[in-house]
């Protein structure tokens, strides 16, 4: 039988490539995004066609869902959908994020501070307290796997971004939490920290920094380039396989060496 996850953040960047990689390794998706903006977020969120795109190149094997992270009831309808559309959910992957920044801590707006941590870490619970009930009913042995995007942004502070770094902090606090309450009915919860990612959200921080696009935060990893979102989502769908079963409450660094030093 195949495995069953749901990915939220799913219509672009490193959400719709774990969709595509999972799709590749038998999965079938419950793919989640919110599909319109919010105000307080300063650049475009993913529309209804991202989320159709990423639903078309993979037919029947997975299904599109409109839905925000922030609400339990929509998170909950994800987890209700997986089992009534591909009879199990075996995971459950937090891909959903933003940023907010541009200035220092005390020049932040409580509505760009409250955005930033209602996606990424409500969200992250939100999901996590949906999903919990049914990986736990599948029993012991169903290795049961949770994954959260957190960043190399959770391992240091960056200038002009303390309420995103702050953020992926919690995310990890989260996901540590989430895996010592779930190891006992066999379900593992880890956090992937991507370093600078060829993505929306990155494109987003080079306006923070007044750079002139996202290439120029490739000289800051040791790699020298830039990630390419299909290499973390390898390493979020091997979160998801067998292979890592002896893993939980991890943080593994997908950074190209950013978090090093």
């Amino acid at each position: 039988m195949s495995r069953v996850a749901i990915v939220t953040g799913a219509a672009r960047g490193i959400g719709a490539a774990t969709v595509d990689v999972l799709v590749n390794d038998g999965y079938r998706v419950v793919a989640v995004d919110r599909c319109r903006d919010i105000p307080d977020v300063p650049y475009a969120l993913a529309t209804s066609a991202d989320l159709d795109a990423v639903v078309a190149r993979h037919g029947d094997a997975v299904l599109g869902l409109v839905g925000d992270v922030r609400s339990a009831s929509d998170m909950q309808l994800a987890v209700e959908t997986a089992a009534r559309h591909f009879g199990r959910l075996d995971a459950a992957v937090a891909c959903a994020g933003v940023l907010a920044g541009g200035a220092a801590l005390w020049e932040i707006s409580d509505a760009a501070w409250d955005a930033v941590w209602s996606v990424n870490v409500l969200g992250t619970r939100r999901l996590i307290e949906a999903a919990a009930p049914a990986l736990i009913a599948n029993g012991k042995e169903a290795n049961g796997r949770i994954v959260a995007v957190a960043s190399a942004a959770g391992r240091t502070g960056l200038y002009h971004l303390a309420a995103y770094s702050a953020a992926k902090h919690a995310v990890v606090g989260l996901v540590r939490g989430a895996a010592m309450d779930l190891a006992p009915y066999g379900v593992t919860v880890n956090a992937v920290s991507p370093g600078s990612t060829r993505t929306a959200l990155l494109e987003a921080s080079a306006r923070v920094y007044a750079l002139d696009g996202a290439e120029s935060f490739a000289p800051s990893q040791p790699l020298g380039r830039l990630l390419e979102p299909i290499e973390v989502a390898s390493s979020i769908a091997w979160l998801c396989s067998p292979a890592a079963s002896a893993v939980t409450g991890a943080d593994v660094a997908v950074d190209g060496g950013m978090t090093v030093a």
